[in-house]
């Protein structure tokens, strides 16, 4: 083996990752990112903010048209719809399972530990909640008025309504539409090679984004809240390690160390970005390449998981109600929790996957359950870091549920989810252009122009 191993595309990411951290708490410690100096001004809120976004950017431009195509070839691919039907069931109600258990075990958890008690601090009061829509409007907004304004606007419940619909009445029209599914197969792969290359800068941005984070966050703003900190944390680690996995063993019997070893590059991801729905295009590379979990599937339940599947901002709201409910002596009961409970589960649907998303739901909880929303102040300086590790619990949840479902419908490859190389992606292989593909479409279009 003369060659010289090539790291995987996760490794660099978790070189990046590391080096991020690094360079991020020596900048604070140190004292550098004071405002308006040098490093603050060019290197913290200019290079690394720049990088970042532009990668986030990259990403979020991804989501619409990849959810598209690919949830599009997945409903023709199904070309049942009574399976159709019959996904979506499982989706759902397995969806709702996970969110609920989530912030049972938040709760419990939380109210074991008694953490508030004692304590004496200043909310913040910055922070400006948001009414919480009417379950009625939450319904009514899935039918899109207009398709194409969802899509511009990232409205990931209408364009999956509509995408479905559309599939539906593909699939319905029968032969006659077999160019068009070509057509969409053929988009749907182009959307996926545009992943693979927007991964190629990945342990860069990664870096950056990072590097930002911890160079703005530090560690001494978490001794101030050291209880609530270490509880959600806490709450988070047992969903995704115990709660999750008992649940993938017990309904499909897939092994839980192959899947914890294969998702955490998209959990990475959904660490830096704090986004379910811009880790939407890396989850799926994940889950159909790594794990072999067919795409007519994995197409569906994913971008329907980002959209309603929230539970590790459902452990966030447990923990962090039982918390303010403490600090300002309010005594819930069994019906205050219950109602948390429920809040919780209803609020995660149809609420975007996107960052801080997660405080405003938490004002909704508030608001039903009775407790101050100037609480949420008290919360909002570590609220970046914990948004950071509750999505990768949710980006987890939704890819258990994507396995769970694939298995029950024999969409899942064994072979390849047992494989550990299976999916392996360098930063070389994402630039490979196939010179026999290039002279084939070389000479089609030039025959296409011959022609007129």
């Amino acid at each position: 083996m003369n060659e010289i191993k090539k790291l995987s595309l996760t490794s660099k990411v978790l070189i990046g990752m590391g080096l991020g951290i690094a360079v991020g708490l020596f900048i604070n410690l140190s004292g550098l990112n004071f405002k308006g100096s040098f490093v603050n001004t060019y290197v913290v809120e200019g290079l690394f903010y720049v990088v970042g976004k532009l990668f986030i950017n990259a990403l979020k431009m991804l989501v619409v048209p990849l959810v598209f195509f690919s949830l599009l070839s997945g409903v023709c691919g199904i070309g049942n719809l009574n399976v159709l039907g019959r996904v979506g069931i499982k989706a759902f109600l397995l969806y709702i399972l996970t969110t609920a258990i989530a912030i049972a075990v938040a709760i419990t958890i939380a109210t074991t530990f008694e953490i508030g008690h004692g304590m004496n601090l200043a909310a913040d009061t910055n922070f400006t909640a948001q009414a919480a829509p009417p379950l009625t409007d939450v319904l009514i907004n899935i039918i899109p008025t207009n398709p194409i304004e969802a899509m511009a606007q990232g409205q990931m419940l209408p364009l999956i309504f509509f995408t479905i619909l559309l599939g539906v009445c593909i699939v319905m029209v029968g032969a006659k539409a077999k160019d068009i599914v070509a057509g969409i197969e053929v988009a749907n792969e182009i959307m996926m090679k545009m992943v693979t290359i927007v991964m190629v800068v990945a342990p860069y941005a990664v870096f950056a984004l990072i590097a930002k984070s911890m160079a703005e966050l530090g560690i001494e703003l978490l001794n101030h809240l050291a209880d609530y900190v270490l509880v959600l944390v806490s709450a988070l680690l047992v969903h995704l390690f115990f709660t999750l996995m008992i649940i993938l063993k017990t309904f499909s019997g897939l092994s839980p160390r192959m899947f914890m070893r294969k998702i955490k590059e998209a959990q990475i991801f959904a660490f830096s970005t704090a986004s379910s729905n811009a880790t939407i295009p890396v989850t799926l590379r994940v889950i159909t390449e790594k794990m072999g979990i067919d795409n007519s599937v994995a197409s569906f339940t994913v971008p329907f998981g980002a959209t309603i599947n929230m539970d590790g901002t459902a452990i966030m709201q447990g923990v962090a109600t039982v918390f303010i409910a403490n600090i300002y002596g309010v005594e819930l009961g069994l019906t205050g929790y219950l109602t948390v409970i429920m809040m919780s589960v209803l609020a995660s649907i149809g609420t975007a996957g996107v960052p801080g998303v997660g405080l405003i739901m938490l004002s909704m909880v508030f608001y039903q359950v009775g407790l101050p929303v100037e609480g949420i102040g008290l919360i909002l300086g570590v609220d970046r870091l914990m948004d950071m590790i509750r999505t990768a619990v949710n980006i987890s949840g939704d890819a258990v549920v994507t396995a769970i479902v694939a298995k029950s419908e024999q969409k899942l490859d064994q072979k390849t989810y047992n494989d550990p190389l299976a999916g392996i992606f360098t930063q070389e292989h994402g630039l490979d252009i196939d010179q026999k593909d290039e002279r084939e479409l070389a000479k089609t279009i030039q025959s296409a122009q011959n022609r007129h």
